[in-house]
């Protein structure tokens, strides 16, 4: 095994080629979690593992409730399957609060104030009453609690974080809120450790190769209980080490993954995002081309697994005009290369493409 077999082996497990699955909820349980606060791109990054898919279905998918948008890992927007994030929320919250205790205490945002929000909007959203941000400042307004913006960021965080809201219906293009009890399905409830095992399962057959430190960065959960899952894991998957690290994969691992020569792949793909280490498929001296010193991960052009650009959308006059960014000049792929390649993602968005190449 080397960085080539692993790159190609991470398309395949994540369904980015070869994919099974026709609906966007069985693609997000499969993926455990996919990283969404680039809304658009992340609906991209859906409908790239789905046959036949289109925008229109995928965001069908997060109206119904079948994909929920929450925070649960890091912490970032996250989407996670209705039928995952109540288990999910138990293993990972209490660490997401931890994180955030500095922050809070620096704002002036306390436990008993968390409380009172916490109440307000759960009245306010009572009866599947689904509202943006902007109505539930109106709400604690009401009564007689007046965040700045950040402050109300954070209130809602709390509020995700506690189980007691999740992403609604999208209004138009505006983000709603709903309760996240009266949006999911009662689940069967997981232990610490049963979530633990099922979390870093999820991770390993969906990412793997991969490795402990890669789990850790991906889950955002401490040291101990990652240890503790890399245990469970040593039961189910098979281990290899590659360049000084230990790389974690499911037995059914093919040894000549058939992949697709190229891909255009969203921002903050999980190709990318989900590793700590990233360079097997991104050259070191590229990193900053392709991820922004504050964390920004820019759409990927990827060709035998291998990072080789960056890519870029604009609309005009109703229709979507591409623009490649090759790292380097022998990296530059023909046109007709290229909207062959774009061809699943003008079928997404039901447009039309122009490549300025």
């Amino acid at each position: 095994m080397d960085s080539a077999y692993i790159a190609k082996q991470r398309i395949v497990n994540q369904q980015l080629a070869g994919t099974k699955f026709k609906s966007p909820g069985e693609v997000v349980s499969w993926m455990g979690a996919m990283q969404a606060q680039d809304y658009a791109m992340a609906k991209w990054a859906v409908g790239v593992r789905l046959l036949d898919s289109t925008e229109q279905s995928v965001e069908q998918a997060i109206n119904s409730g079948e994909i929920i948008r929450t925070h649960v890992m890091r912490p970032t927007w996250h989407f996670v399957s209705s039928q995952d994030v109540n288990w999910m929320l138990k293993l990972t919250a209490p660490h997401l609060r931890k994180s955030m205790i500095g922050r809070h205490k620096a704002m002036g945002l306390t436990d008993q104030l968390f409380k009172k929000t916490n109440s307000i909007i759960e009245k306010s959203l009572a009866g599947k009453k689904f509202l943006t941000r902007p109505e539930l400042v109106s709400e604690l307004s009401k009564n007689k609690i007046k965040p700045d913006s950040l402050q109300m960021i954070h209130i809602m965080f709390n509020a995700e974080v506690n189980g007691t809201v999740c992403n609604g219906p999208m209004r138009g293009k505006q983000f709603t809120y709903a309760l996240l009890e009266e949006r999911v399905p009662k689940a069967k409830s997981l232990t610490k450790n049963e979530a633990l095992e099922e979390l870093s399962k999820r991770y390993f057959t969906s990412h793997g190769p991969a490795t402990a430190q890669d789990f850790k960065w991906w889950s955002g959960l401490p040291s101990a209980e990652v240890k503790t899952a890399m245990e469970m894991v040593k039961l189910n998957f098979t281990n290899e080490k590659v360049g000084g690290q230990v790389y974690w994969f499911d037995n059914s691992c093919i040894s000549n993954p058939d992949v697709k020569p190229i891909y255009f792949l969203p921002a903050y793909d999980e190709f990318m995002i989900s590793y700590k280490d990233r360079s097997v498929s991104l050259e070191t001296k590229f990193f900053s081309s392709a991820i922004t010193s504050n964390g920004i991960f820019k759409p990927m052009i990827v060709v035998d697994g291998k990072v080789v650009g960056t890519w870029s959308r604009g609309i005009k006059k109703d229709q979507l005009i591409f623009e490649p960014a090759f790292f380097r000049s022998t990296n530059k792929l023909k046109k007709k290369e290229m909207m062959a390649a774009f061809a699943s993602y003008k079928k997404f968005h039901i447009t039309e493409i122009k490549l300025n190449s």
